[in-house]
């Protein structure tokens, strides 16, 4: 197997931060604020349904929840969940998965170089990296929602353009990571956590090169043989 770049390209929700800590909250509290401003009339989507869209375009998630919407209120239905994500972070709610911090700090240290590449809108990612004190360690933080682009095949293709990446390694937990590692000829590594919530269907990491069931356990397999990840 051939060594591979050390560039690390990172999904956020579900893989460096347990997103249902923030996001299911801040959801509830904009649909509170839609029906308050009679911008929504319907019953309130489950935790479950919330959680079933993370990972998606911000467009998709607001087709799905507000199908019936026009795309004025969908657009208000976002900034407010922004604005409540970030609210929630600094009140202290959110966690990443543990050995998160740990792990990204070692790869700093044996110098590879670290990036995001989200679904998610670039102020949510920068409020987490930031709450948690990981901003120093990434070269790079794509959010689809920021760059227009409709798939996250087309985001990781832009930020390894931007960035002169010719290789490495997607980590992620949804069939877009591995479908975007897989596209631009990245090495790709699924995170699936036993014992936390799951956003994805069973198939999800079907094609990744490697699973792993903790967030520590991509280190050997970046560190061994100068970044291999077979």
């Amino acid at each position: 197997m051939e060594r591979v770049e050390k560039t690390a390209i990172f999904d956020m929700d579900g893989t460096l931060f347990q997103s249902e800590t923030v996001a299911v909250p801040a959801f509830r509290r904009a649909f509170h604020r839609l029906k308050d401003e009679g911008l929504y009339r319907g019953d309130l989507p489950s935790d479950e349904a919330i959680q079933s869209l993370f990972g998606m375009t911000q467009a998709e998630i607001w087709s799905r929840l507000l199908p019936e919407a026009d795309d004025e209120t969908r657009q208000i239905a976002d900034r407010w969940t922004l604005e409540e994500e970030l609210i929630g972070l600094r009140q202290g709610e959110g966690r990443l998965y543990p050995g998160v911090a740990e792990t990204l700090h070692r790869l700093k240290e044996e110098g590879w170089r670290l990036f995001i590449a989200s679904n998610g809108l670039k102020p949510y990612l920068d409020g987490v990296l930031e709450t948690f004190r990981l901003t120093p360690l990434f070269s790079g933080v794509y959010g689809a929602g920021d760059y227009g682009t409709e798939t996250k095949v087309e985001l990781v293709q832009l930020l390894m353009k931007e960035n002169g990446i010719a290789g490495g390694v997607m980590v992620g937990d949804r069939s877009s990571d591995v479908q975007a590692g897989a596209a631009n000829g990245l090495r790709v590594i699924g995170c699936r956590y036993p014992g936390y919530a799951r956003f994805g269907r069973e198939e999800e990491l079907e094609g990744a090169d490697v699973v792993v069931d903790r967030f520590p356990d991509i280190l050997p397999l970046l560190l061994q043989r100068g970044g291999d990840a077979s």
